[in-house]
């Protein structure tokens, strides 16, 4: 599932639609499209003002209505400048001004939902969503952990918690910040919550540099992979040394996720 570095790798590649008109659609599989297909056809004619992102989900604002997008497992957004063509199993084309924006999505779990500027604060999914992952301050990161028995990872995989994170990037997080994923939360001291905020910033950060993480299915705006995955350390590492100790890297699942961690440098 793309997370948050690869959702907001993507909004920043989509930036040349901004200033654009949606012109006409195009709906290949319905059941992706919220309330109803016809619904995309409501925006066709509005100015794209913004592309904004909370977490994993992107809004794309024509300023009375919104367009909600939501990437699933395998959901792709790419832009046909030049001539790049409709990715596979492409699913809907938003036609703008001067490029079409390709919605692919292999197994369809993503979707997209149009909503008017009142109805956001009361959409289900997009209020029940905690802080970004990227923006939270270290007080809020610090109160959240400190509130909750929870284990580190399914506390860290909650959305309504901290938006953003996913399997990959909470594996990475933890086994840099020497954490175990079972650790209840309110256990650590504060070293060790400093300790997992920077180790969660440092790696969003560079997992954005490196245009995010292609383990499987995932591309860019543009169509192309990322580059994170040839920096993980644990993640998709099972059995392999621990990159620190040499221990063999564990793997069990942890809030009904694969985890992969050193059980000798994280505790």
């Amino acid at each position: 599932m793309p997370e948050l570095p690869e959702v907001e790798t993507i909004r920043r590649d989509l930036a040349p639609l901004v200033g654009q008109s949606l012109q006409r659609v195009t709906v290949k599989l319905p059941k992706l499209v919220r309330p109803r297909p016809g619904a995309l056809r409501t925006l066709c004619g509005h100015v794209l003002q913004e592309i904004a992102r909370r977490g994993k989900l992107l809004l794309f604002d024509f300023r009375e209505k919104l367009l909600l997008v939501h990437l699933g497992l395998t959901g792709a957004l790419v832009l046909g400048e030049d001539g790049v063509s409709p990715p596979p199993h492409t699913q809907v084309i938003l036609h703008f001004e001067k490029a079409p924006l390709f919605y692919a999505d292999l197994r369809q779990f993503g979707w997209l939902e149009v909503v008017s500027r009142e109805e956001l604060p009361r959409h289900p999914f997009y209020a029940s969503l905690g802080p970004d992952a990227l923006g939270i301050p270290y007080e809020e990161f610090f109160r959240r952990l400190k509130a909750s028995g929870r284990r580190l990872k399914a506390l860290l995989l909650d959305q309504k918690v901290l938006s953003g994170l996913g399997n990959i990037y909470v594996d990475e997080s933890l086994f840099r910040a020497g954490l175990h994923p079972e650790r209840p939360a309110r256990s650590l001291s504060p070293e060790e919550i400093r300790r997992l905020y920077e180790a969660v910033q440092e790696v969003l950060r560079r997992a954005l540099e490196l245009r995010g993480s292609s383990v499987r299915d995932y591309v860019d705006g543009r169509g192309e992979s990322g580059a994170f995955q040839e920096e993980h350390l644990v993640y998709g590492k099972r059995g392999q040394p621990c990159p620190r100790c040499r221990t063999p890297l564990a793997y069990k699942v942890v809030a009904g996720r694969g985890t992969t961690f050193c059980p000798r440098c994280q505790r």
